[in-house]
């Protein structure tokens, strides 16, 4: 089925790479035009490489490749001023508002709570959840203005409805998404606005597929590799996959945005090869 969002507008935080770049060309295959941000720079707490202004110059490509409309800035969802300027920009230049999707956010780094440093700590509950406040208070106003009612999904994780040790931080973060979307879901529900969380385990992306990730998880071997982790990544979940593609949740989500899903509301919906079961 073509066109499943045809002629809407989808705003999608953390778009330059991985799941972010994967929603935006996915909702553009399907007729959306995009309204995409990404920070584009390092977290000094982020042990991984981060998103780069080349990234995002290439997911402007593929949803243009695809014949649609782009407007992309280089944009911290810490920083709501920002957001909205880059929202409201957004929506003079396309005209209208639909879809969105809080999809930025930090990778794990972490310890044991009671040794976690505080600004470790802090970093990631201001990306991973007030990031999605953020977004959200961004861009409700303009679906509310629509009239035409909308869809919101919040990306969260596995770890947003089980627990990992080590990384308290990002669970909690993930976790009071859930929250906030669940309270979403009921306060813009008179405006026919619909609103849902995606729970993925592990994604190929860069956020996984790293030599940091690849040490946390083989540390017997001096240079693992993706091949080396894929094993034991495998066993979290309980299909025989080790990981999940970026497309995958990028499907889940189209479903979630479209018409098909027009009754689902308040719902957090796992895409994780049967991790929750484990």
């Amino acid at each position: 089925m073509a066109g499943r969002v045809e002629g809407k507008v989808a705003f999608i935080t953390g778009a330059a790479r991985g799941q972010g770049r994967a929603h935006a060309v996915r909702l553009a295959q399907e007729g959306a035009d995009i309204i995409a941000v990404d920070i584009c720079k390092q977290v000094d707490t982020v042990p991984i490489p981060m998103s780069t202004p080349e990234d995002l110059d290439e997911t402007i490509a593929q949803v243009k490749a695809v014949g649609r409309r782009i407007i992309a800035a280089q944009t911290d969802v810490r920083d709501y001023d920002a957001l909205k300027a880059v929202v409201d920009d957004g929506v003079t230049q396309l005209g209208r508002l639909d879809i969105v999707i809080a999809n930025a956010g930090l990778a794990a780094s972490g310890a044991p709570v009671h040794e976690m440093d505080e600004v470790l700590w802090r970093d990631s509950i201001d990306v991973n959840l007030t990031g999605v406040f953020h977004t959200a208070k961004a861009a409700v106003p303009h679906l509310i203005a629509g009239g035409r009612g909308g869809s919101i999904v919040l990306t969260s994780s596995v770890g947003g409805l089980k627990a990992h040790p080590h990384v308290g931080n990002y669970v909690s973060a993930k976790h009071g998404v859930v929250g906030l979307m669940r309270t979403l879901a009921v306060e813009l529900a008179e405006h026919g606005i619909r609103v849902n969380s995606i729970h993925p385990t592990q994604v190929n992306t860069p956020m996984l597929i790293n030599d940091m990730t690849f040490r946390m998880f083989r540390p017997d071997l001096e240079n693992p590799t993706a091949d080396d982790m894929a094993p034991i990544s495998q066993m979290m979940n309980a299909l025989p996959v080790p990981w999940v593609e970026a497309e995958d949740i990028a499907n889940a989500a189209l479903f979630l945005v479209s018409d098909e899903a027009r009754y689902i509301t308040g719902v957090p919906l796992p895409v994780d090869a049967g991790s929750m079961l484990k």
